[in-house]
């Protein structure tokens, strides 16, 4: 009797602790989209164990940034860009709105063609088809299905990034080196270096992530009904919670992405893969997963492609969605994923427009997974005076109240910052 009782309460814990996850695990899958596999693989095919320390340094930084988007949604019961409306000028509202829109664009058509290529190692089907497939596929299901429902179901498929732990841990690693590549940092100062650890922290630490994390959590607000009168009726206990999502889902993405640049590393740099120049070359990564199975290279494609496809599906919507929640918000028109189209005219058309002219893109030429690789540098760039901008607003007593920012938290957003734009003014020297 006393053992169903412990294991009650056991299963009431799980329960519980599951039922706070919400858009802290959502943004952090998203944040290991298609950009993130493969500049992740190319950082490790590229550079071997040199930027594995780049995950556990950005763990923090990246978890304090997410916790300031997170927190300014939670008190303000606002997204980003409508509480720079209301506290700072229209050229503000205007560079920060036309940032995110531009980053996220270009990052949308990356997804698309990223998704299209790997959906290539499956079928013969033409590039341009399979690009208008899922562009079409997204923005049917994106414009006339609940994103909860849509998110669950490719949760599913993301599960295939599981693939890349499995693949660490199942073949022989040099674990003192990996270890001490993990705690050291490595550092050169040369363009193709500088170029793509700005890369990584661009498509870790990203602009869409931001305004997608603050916008869900008023979604949240008013799901839960702790909305009154257009004002959030919050106290401290919804921030721990939303701590906690958070916290969970920045540890999973960056335990993936060490996991991503230890198989590149490994399986990619150490067989003499320094460049991956196509999809083909990304899959060879989870090789040694099913190398005993026949068709073994087959089957690789088959996990990558799926696991592309899946996280391409669900970070176009996020992609598209952050940027349709900033336009919003700065021209005060309807904004919410849970309300239909007749609705929330305007939203739904930033929605649409910006993934049409992502899915453009492709057609100027750049290879799909080159152009995932480029997304993150810019994404890097762009992030810079958005973090900024955060920093001011987490820590302003007039916004936040008793909710800004403590010491840690500045410290560690002032320094996301100052790296950032440490990186990306470096880069620009070594061009």
């Amino acid at each position: 009797m006393a053992q169903k009782v412990k294991s009650k309460f056991r299963m009431r814990k799980i329960r519980k602790f599951f039922s706070l996850l919400g858009p802290g695990l959502t943004t952090g899958a998203a944040d290991d989209d298609p950009s993130g596999i493969a500049t992740y693989s190319q950082t490790g095919a590229q550079f071997g164990y040199g930027q594995l320390w780049t995950a556990l340094y950005m763990l923090p930084f990246m978890t304090a940034v997410q916790e300031a988007c997170a927190r300014i949604g939670l008190v303000t019961g606002k997204g980003i860009a409508a509480v720079v409306k209301e506290h700072y000028n229209s050229k503000v509202l205007y560079a920060v709105v036309g940032l995110v829109v531009v980053a996220n664009t270009i990052n949308i058509g990356a997804d698309i063609g990223a998704m299209a290529a790997a959906a290539q190692l499956l079928v013969p089907v033409h590039f341009v088809v399979l690009t208008l497939f899922f562009t079409i596929g997204i923005l049917l299901l994106e414009i006339f299905t609940s994103y909860r429902i849509y998110s669950r179901i490719l949760k599913w498929l993301a599960l295939a990034l599981l693939a890349y732990p499995i693949t660490a841990f199942m073949i022989d690693q040099p674990w003192p080196t990996v270890l001490r590549a993990t705690v050291v940092p490595h550092f050169e100062f040369s363009f193709a270096f500088l170029f793509i650890i700005t890369g990584v922290f661009g498509t870790t630490i990203t602009p869409y992530m931001f305004f997608w994390q603050a916008s869900q959590e008023v979604e949240e607000e008013n799901a839960k009904g702790l909305m009154r009168a257009g004002k959030p009726r919050i106290g401290w206990p919804h921030i721990h919670a939303m701590r906690k999502d958070n916290n969970v889902g920045m540890v999973v993405s960056e335990f993936t992405t060490w996991c991503i640049l230890l198989v590149g590393a490994t399986v990619l740099h150490n067989s003499g893969i320094t460049d991956v120049k196509n999809a083909a070359d990304a899959a060879k990564a989870l090789e040694p997963l099913v190398h005993s199975f026949p068709n073994s290279g087959y089957l690789a494609k088959l996990i990558f492609s799926v696991g592309i496809i899946g996280l391409g599906l669900l970070a176009v919507p996020v992609l598209s969605g952050s940027a349709a929640y900033a336009v919003a918000e700065a021209f005060s028109w309807n904004a919410s994923l849970s309300i239909k189209i007749r609705k929330a005219h305007g939203f739904y058309g930033v929605i649409i427009i910006a993934t049409l002219v992502g899915l453009l893109i492709n057609f100027i030429g750049i290879d799909p997974v080159k152009a995932l690789v480029y997304t993150a540098v810019i994404n890097g760039i762009a992030a810079v005076p958005l973090l900024f901008l955060i920093v001011k607003i987490a820590s302003s007593d007039k916004i936040m109240g008793e909710y800004k920012s403590g010491w840690l938290s500045k410290t560690l957003l002032w320094a996301t910052f100052a790296i950032m734009g440490a990186a990306a003014i470096a880069l620009f020297f070594t061009i």
